[in-house]
């Protein structure tokens, strides 16, 4: 009996043994590839397949796409100058780890590039670039109705947060990066906020739990500071405000309309949240509809889908925190810059960007998985650097067309 009752207890020890390593395994693999996504090795793959790695929703391309005409093929630039250095254009795109460069002057594609096995039809991630696409929704739902005004504050429509560093905050502190509350966004370092955030989100935590995390540091509205999480905080009030999903809302509002040539995806949390602050999937010519849309004040293919006073007021730096220093300002959501151009903007680590500039009718829009964007000696990662490039090919394109 005692042989039986000891033989029975190994079998059961070991099948819990087996239960429990089965419950850990999915989140040992989403570990692994949280602490593997931006290996040299790994990076570009990773960056063109978020769909097989974490749970996704999809935006679905509609039954008519728009399709940019092709205009007179352009060449890049020999070079160009940042900082008295100069740099030869297909060094530096290569040495960038671009994997796809587009140019639209005039609303026709001058130039269509990829690389690094990428081709027009790769969905591509986007990071901090999705935080433009959400507040184009923002302004689409202030015009509607279900937002009555970015004066209100956000725990009027995300009550959750109350007790938080969210409380007592406007929605418009929170489009403009100015929050006031505490957060470290360098990715350089293992311990910052956004890299605990981005563990978390790899086990399937809330992010709405963790934004409600987060204090209070400074008094709102008085200082320009980086919180990727305001985003998010932004996708928890347009869904709260809308009744639906920010996927949902987005194919309704801006997918369909833009004529999106291909599908696309959000990257999802385990609750069903749109990682909104940067999980958005596209290819890059539906990227650069983003940038048509705002190069011609909301109006898309004969279509007025955002408001032309939230257009204007997204590259209106309002008051003097949001001013450039060195070289960028902020508006909702978009990056200013200080030149004679009045260029704005997406920008998303590891080399992400939409850059429009009105004064040449140009829209630029760039992929990339630079493995050392982190390194702030190596220039391919500077966004200024990029800015310098962009701004030869947009005005070689213009000049090109004169």
């Amino acid at each position: 009996m005692a042989s039986f009752l000891r033989k029975n207890m190994v079998v059961i020890s070991l099948s819990c043994t087996i239960i429990v390593i089965i419950g850990v395994l999915p989140t040992l693999k989403n570990l692994h590839i949280n602490l593997t996504l931006f290996d040299e090795d790994r990076i570009v793959e990773n960056f063109r397949s978020f769909d097989s790695l974490w749970e996704t929703r999809e935006l679905k391309e509609p039954k008519i796409a728009f399709i940019y005409p092709q205009g007179e093929e352009m060449s890049y630039p020999k070079g160009f100058n940042y900082k008295d250095k100069a740099f030869n254009t297909e060094q530096f795109i290569e040495d960038s780890w671009t994997t796809g460069l587009i140019v639209i002057q005039d609303g026709e594609i001058r130039s269509e590039d990829y690389y690094l096995g990428n081709s027009s039809a790769t969905r591509n991630i986007s990071w901090s670039v999705a935080k433009s696409f959400i507040s184009a929704l923002m302004g689409i739902a202030v015009s509607e109705g279900d937002i009555d005004s970015i004066e209100q504050l956000v725990t009027d429509y995300a009550p959750n947060l109350i007790g938080s560093g969210y409380e007592d905050v406007s929605i418009k502190d929170v489009l403009q990066m100015s929050s006031g509350v505490g957060f470290n966004e360098d990715y350089g370092d293992f311990y910052s906020d956004i890299n605990r955030w981005g563990r978390g989100f790899s086990f399937g935590n809330s992010q709405d739990d963790f934004a409600a995390t987060l204090k209070n540091e400074i008094p709102p509205g008085t200082k320009n500071h980086y919180v990727s999480i305001n985003t998010h905080v932004l996708g928890m009030v347009l869904s709260s405000a809308t009744g639906r999903s920010v996927t949902e809302y987005m194919q309704d509002k801006l997918y369909n309309p833009l004529g999106m040539e291909y599908s696309g995806y959000w990257i999802v949390d385990g609750h069903g949240m749109e990682m909104v602050l940067g999980g958005l999937n596209l290819t890059l010519r539906d990227f650069a509809k983003l940038g048509s849309l705002y190069l011609n004040d909301g109006l898309f293919n004969g279509q007025q889908i955002v408001p032309v006073d939230w257009v204007q007021a997204s590259q209106t730096m309002d008051s003097p925190h949001l001013l450039p220093e060195d070289g960028f300002g902020y508006g909702y959501q978009w990056w200013l810059t200080d030149g004679d151009y009045k260029e704005f903007m997406a920008m998303g680590v590891y080399g992400q960007y939409i850059y429009v500039n009105p004064v040449n009718n140009t829209v630029i829009v760039k992929t990339s998985a630079n493995p050392y964007y982190n390194d702030t000696s190596y220039d391919p990662s500077n966004d200024f650097a990029h800015l310098a490039m962009f701004r030869a090919l947009s005005t070689k394109a213009f000049n090109e067309r004169i």
